[in-house]
């Protein structure tokens, strides 16, 4: 089949066939996951689907187009549905890969993401996020992979070339600021210019002159008084002209804040569908006016071609593919491997670890996370995969046989009741729920639209087929297992009655507050109890009607319906499963206590309001109840962040394990029982109690002005701002790079070459010798801090250079490299408007955390001249 296009530059030659209008209909999606179709005049052969343009009503028919899916998020390929999806491979989060400072297994994870979006149809998937962790309490830490933009920006490199070699697009985002999800939508955070290049851009200039990133989304927080879509300096001056980037830049889904600027600042892509911004008419008007130049319009729209020329959907990737579920073994063996690697011991007295099983006889699984698959967090990361594996399946199905295991919860931390979902039947007489949808406000008439739901929860979210809706019924007839006075919850987003029976049982009569809290399952509920009796059925509708005025800060939620119906027995509610799991770790000869965060107590769209487990100090009392019963008591923790851990002198071990995907039970067993060797580092510092950090008092709920945010630690982020209180009560409990092993190293000959000075492009090569000196193998992480020489400028006292992992067996020996260049010197100097190395005399730390105490080796060299350099 011959070209569609004239020979040569294929974006250069439709670019020049499309009219004005069909230009600025590519610079905002179509809809929800798609780039707007291509228009393109009489070219049949080209097989693609044939739609209506989006921007205008009267465009013929006979136009085709191309069009390009994308798909969340940044440890999945989730598809077009949000929930109950098609199923796909669950990678560890961010975090997670940050932990193992690998970049090896950063890439392998990245490649392995391509060819699950490839799977769903897509060709550009919505990640990584490399935005810096700020506080412990970021509900979206998880996400992102560190505080430290050196190993950010590493780390993210190699996820996006592994990404990229399947053709798959990456997005790095949020660019800029996304550090905090309290009032996302409008805070506005004020940022030193020399913070802003240190430590927010510069995983982002990393990546971006590494792995050239197809793809780059912008964020919804104002930096220092202005949107990101509308900064010039941000999207032009340094992203495209001083680091050279030439990928397609994207406003994060409701973003865009304005037509003219946004355009002119450098926004190529308005997302999501259909426009707010862009129509044809209000672009035409800036063009006539002069606001706009016909050439900007040109550059936006080459950037959308652009990406669609590399993800080969002018070749052979013309079609949109259905979405398939692919579980892939050896996806599989990746994740399990990549989440045990990730995993941090950080406490392991008198040897506990590796479990002997073959000298235990019974072990308790206790805590809220044991029978659940802590496998990512809530929001764009969460998806339906193809399967979780919980600690409590992993220990009976590989050690039951020869142990006894034994299992109490230990502890409730419910943030919103489970959904309501045993025992339910639709009007179809399937199992679950219904939703009828009518255009009017008092059901009148019959339904438009019906939909079926597998439980308790509906959303007309990104359901295109529901336009116009203003009531909806959801309903189903529950036959209870077994009789009792059940406890349930129920919400909706707008105003709604909940009948049992024909009774009216609860009544909602405000729209919620917030919207996207509702949409993240964390949303404020009506609780009660109902007595249900076995073998009668119950009819269960509620009747929501949508929200008159907006009732949050993104606009995408305007007019939107959901409910939601938990339910938990009375049973369950009222068991004392503290006392039961005391019980149960008195009687085993080692305890196992799983606790940390849930979706709904980590997730996108909210911070966390301290840093103490959930709920309400229930898991930190069944750890110190559990660790009196039982000395051999292991805990392990599953979070994205650092929490307080008051019980940790009365328990022998402890572990963070993150969220480590699906095999998220396996990798932990892994640990515990020895067949993988911890080695995980930790890529955030761990404060004893959140009023140690640099931002107590300045982030999330915690600020005093919940509008504006200033990031008053400046440059002094993580490790940087503990290093200046080592010694002090403020010492941070376990620091940056910290990890333990069940073997030991010893670093020895090491050696400094090369030299950074004016005029060059050289730098510095540290080597030396790892050697394993113990019995078993096991893997190293040699970490190189630099030490700048004392002057007048205020910088930290140290900040990471490189590091290399070592992989050995036992008694085994191998060299290392860490290479740096003048980047890794260099400070912002905000008086030059340029990067600066000072002169003097540098050192180097070599060590296996960021603590002086773990320091192994100290390299000096000296810089005879001054200089600057860029940016």
């Amino acid at each position: 089949m011959g070209s569609f296009l004239p020979d040569g530059n294929v974006v250069e030659a439709l670019l020049g066939q499309l009219t004005l209008e069909e230009k600025v209909s590519l610079l905002a999606g179509a809809n929800i996951w798609e780039t707007v179709p291509i228009k393109r005049l009489n070219v049949p052969s080209l097989k693609v689907c044939t739609i209506e343009s989006p921007h205008s009503k009267t465009a013929p028919k006979h136009f085709t187009y191309v069009r390009n899916q994308v798909t969340d998020g940044p440890n999945g390929a989730r598809g077009g549905s949000f929930y109950d999806g098609t199923s796909a491979a669950c990678f560890p989060a961010c975090v997670s890969l940050a932990a193992t400072f690998n970049p090896s297994i950063a890439e392998r994870v990245g490649k392995a993401l391509g060819q699950e979006s490839i799977t769903k149809g897509a060709y550009v998937l919505l990640g990584p996020t490399v935005c810096n962790h700020r506080s412990p309490l970021g509900g979206r830490n998880f996400e992102a992979f560190s505080e430290d933009p050196v190993l950010s920006g590493i780390l993210a490199s190699r996820y996006v070339q592994g990404l990229q070699s399947e053709r798959v697009g990456a997005t790095i985002k949020h660019y800029l600021g996304n550090e905090q999800d309290t009032r996302r939508f409008s805070v506005n955070e004020i940022i030193s210019e020399r913070a802003l290049r240190e430590i927010y851009l510069k995983p982002f200039e990393m990546v971006v002159k590494d792995a050239d990133p197809w793809c780059l989304m912008t964020s919804y927080p104002k930096i220092n008084g202005k949107h990101v879509d509308t900064d010039k300096m941000f999207l032009q001056d340094i992203l495209k002209d001083q680091w050279g980037y030439e990928g397609l830049i994207m406003s994060d889904w409701g973003a865009t804040t304005s037509t003219i600027e946004s355009i002119n600042a450098g926004l190529d892509l308005e997302m999501p569908g259909e426009t707010r911004w862009r129509s044809f008419p209000v672009v035409k008007k800036a063009i006539e006016s002069g606001e706009i130049k016909p050439e900007t319009i040109d550059e936006r729209a080459r950037s959308v071609l652009k990406l669609l020329e590399r993800t080969g959907k002018f070749t052979d990737r013309k079609e949109t593919l259905e979405e398939q579920a692919i579980d892939l073994p050896e996806h599989r063996a990746l994740i399990r491997a990549a989440g045990g690697e990730g995993i941090v011991l950080l406490k392991n007295a008198n040897n506990v670890l590796p479990l002997d099983i073959k000298k235990c006889k019974k072990i308790a699984l206790l805590g809220p996370l044991a029978k659940y698959a802590a496998a990512h967090g809530g929001g764009s990361a969460s998806l339906n995969a193809h399967y979780k594996v919980t600690p409590f399946e992993a220990f009976t199905s590989r050690v039951g046989k020869d142990v006894e295991i034994t299992y109490s919860k230990g502890a409730h931390i419910f943030r919103v009741y489970p959904d309501l979902e045993e025992g339910t039947t639709n009007l179809d007489g399937q199992a679950g729920f219904t939703a009828q949808y009518w255009k009017n406000e008092a059901f009148e008439g019959k339904p438009f639209h019906t939909n079926s739901f597998p439980r308790g929860y509906f959303t007309t979210l990104m359901d295109t087929a529901v336009e116009g809706k203003k009531a909806v019924r959801f309903t189903t007839t529950y036959s209870p297992p077994v009789s009792g006075n059940h406890y349930l919850s129920f919400s909706t987003m707008g105003p709604s009655k909940l009948f049992i029976d024909d009774s009216l049982q609860a009544e909602q009569k405000l729209p919620t507050k917030d919207s996207m809290s509702f949409l993240l399952g964390v949303q404020e509920e009506i609780r009660f109890q109902f007595s249900f009796e076995f073998g009668k059925s119950h009819r269960i509708l509620i009747e929501t009607l949508a929200p008159a005025e907006p009732n949050g800060e993104l606009y995408l939620m305007d007019g939107q319906l959901s409910a939601h119906l938990g339910f938990i027995s009375q049973e369950e509610m009222e068991l004392d499963v503290l006392a039961e799991a005391v019980s149960l770790a008195k009687d085993a000869d080692y305890a196992v206590v799983f606790v940390g965060n849930n979706m709904q107590w980590e997730t996108e769209g909210q911070d966390m309001e301290d840093m103490n487990l959930p709920a309400d100090g229930s898991q930190d009392r069944l750890i110190s109840a559990v660790a009196k019963a039982n000395p051999n008591t292991i805990v392990v923790n599953t979070t994205g962040v650092a929490v307080t851990l008051p019980w940790l002198e009365d328990v022998p071990v402890f572990m963070q394990a993150w969220y480590a995907g699906q095999e998220t039970g396996n990798a932990i067993l892994d640990v515990i029982v020895g067949d993988i060797n911890p080695s995980g580092k930790l890529p955030i510092s761990w404060p004893r109690r959140y009023e140690d950090t640099a931002v107590y008092g300045n982030f999330g709920l915690d600020s005093y002005d919940s509008r504006r945010v200033e990031y008053v630690e400046d440059v002094y982020v993580g490790y940087r701002h503990f290093d200046r209180h080592y010694g002090t009560d403020r010492e941070v409990l376990f620091p940056f790079g910290y990890g333990l092993s069940y073997t030991t190293f010893n670093l020895s000959e090491p050696k400094l070459e090369g030299k950074v000075e004016v005029g060059t492009d050289d730098g510095i090569t540290i080597s030396g010798t790892l050697t394993n000196l113990g019995s078993i193998a096991g893997s190293e992480v040699v970490q190189a801090y630099l030490l700048p020489p004392s002057t007048s400028t205020d910088r930290p006292v140290k900040g990471l250079v490189g590091f290399a992992k070592l992989a050995l067996e036992a008694g085994e020996k191998m060299g290392f490299e860490i290479s740096f260049k003048k980047d890794k010197v260099a400070f912002w100097d905000t008086s030059k408007g340029q990067w600066s190395v000072d002169g003097g005399n540098y050192t180097i730390w070599l060590g296996t955390s960021s603590s002086p105490a773990d320091k192994q080796a100290e390299l000096d060299f000296a810089i005879t001249e001054p200089f600057s350099f860029g940016p």
